[in-house]
């Protein structure tokens, strides 16, 4: 009955979930998960090893971690600081395994719309060296080895007129970065896991796919250089809500099939998890460049 409304996710590992709900084994798709029990956190690694997985869980070869904590939603600076530190360690794994120095970092989505903010509101708030670096030198940043990191939000094309992979793709021609890391906020169909998740793949983005809006896609292939691609759920589909109150939709009106609904409070979650996912970036940053 879900199919029927089409309920969208961006969640890999909800992708996974509606396949072992159905008793159906996807070839070529394998899942991992471990607990942190005293801190709360789920750790669960979707690897996508094949293109027939691909084909049949609608995302390319990669792998997707999904670091999911109920807590993520409350202001305790501690336990975020902690998420900070398992994103490090996620993303540093992620990085590709050969010498590199210079990254770009991509904030996707709407500043104007708070639920599609969180990719801005992360950049503004990075430790911003390639301009340091330009002008004085690595060593003009009090470190030996320091990413050179520089950052633009791009907005959405009602804003620009121009596809946001387009805009990428100028600035890697003219900047040359060795990496493309973009950050950008996803639509779950679980509403327990609204701004609690934060997905992390190798494999870059679509943007928009989640709420149906599709544009074109931010891949290695379209923008010549590896992609890392970091989401935290803001928004879900009405239907899903409603499917997880009833166990159907039979009953849903109509005008609710393809609307978004957001927590009350997503101005200070917005700003609160792009303090997390920042503090992450800029420990990424400082701490594990390749060498």
């Amino acid at each position: 009955m879900v199919e029927k409304y089409n309920i969208r996710t961006d969640l890999a590992l909800e992708e996974k979930e509606r396949f072992e709900s159905d008793h159906v084994e996807v070839q070529g798709v394998i899942l991992t998960e471990e607990y942190d029990e005293e801190n709360e956190i789920r750790i669960t690694t979707v690897r996508i090893e094949t293109e027939n997985g691909a084909k049949v869980m609608g995302k390319p070869v990669g792998s997707y971690i999904t670091i999911e904590a109920p807590e993520m939603a409350v202001p305790d600076e501690g336990y975020h600081e902690e998420i900070s530190q398992q994103l490090r360690k996620f993303i540093g794994e992620l990085l590709p395994k050969r010498k590199m120095e210079k990254i770009l970092v991509v904030g996707l989505g709407n500043r104007q719309v708070t639920p599609d903010a969180l990719g801005p509101y992360v950049v503004d708030n990075l430790h911003i060296t390639r301009h340091i670096i330009e002008e004085y030198g690595k060593y003009a940043t009090g470190e030996d080895e320091v990413w050179s990191v520089s950052a633009i939000v791009p907005g959405v094309m009602g804003q620009t007129g121009m596809e946001t992979v387009e805009v990428i793709r100028g600035v890697v021609a003219e900047t040359k970065p060795d990496i493309l890391l973009v950050i950008d906020a996803l639509a779950a169909r679980n509403s327990k896991r609204l701004n609690r998740t934060i997905q992390i793949a190798d494999t870059g983005i679509n943007p928009g796919s989640g709420v149906g809006n599709h544009r074109n896609a931010i891949t290695e292939k379209t923008v010549g250089i590896p992609v890392i691609a970091i989401g935290v759920p803001t928004v879900v589909e009405a239907a899903a809500i409603v499917y997880d109150a009833q166990g159907n939709c039979e009953k849903m009106p109509p005008h609710l099939n393809g609307m978004f609904v957001t927590p009350k409070n997503i101005d200070e979650m917005i700003k609160q998890l792009s303090f997390t996912l920042s503090e992450a970036l800029n420990m990424v940053f400082s701490e594990t460049k390749k060498a």
